[in-house]
């Protein structure tokens, strides 16, 4: 436990890094975005387009933010819960 304990300490754990990009559903999700972006640049006059990878960055910003205030809030509920199992609480 040290040891977690030390690398949260020194920067060295990001939970977020750790996600399964492997996963087959997100690499196709992912190439689907990919393939759709490439379509609109095809489409859109550059100012356009422009605006839509503005959007994307927006969301991704956004679905970053949601993604740390649910790992926050996760880690939350489960030392509440070690806090219950150690008082032995009902």
């Amino acid at each position: 436990m040290i040891i977690i304990l030390e690398d949260f300490y020194y920067g060295k754990m990001r939970p977020n890094e750790l996600n399964n990009t492997c996963n087959p559903e997100v690499q196709k999700i992912d190439q689907n975005i990919i393939d759709l972006l490439q379509v609109l640049k095809e489409r859109l006059p550059e100012e356009d387009f422009n605006q839509v990878e503005q959007l994307y960055d927006l969301q991704s910003d956004a679905n970053s933010l949601q993604s740390a205030l649910s790992f926050i809030q996760g880690y939350k509920i489960g030392a509440l819960m070690m806090i219950e199992v150690f008082r032995g609480e009902k």
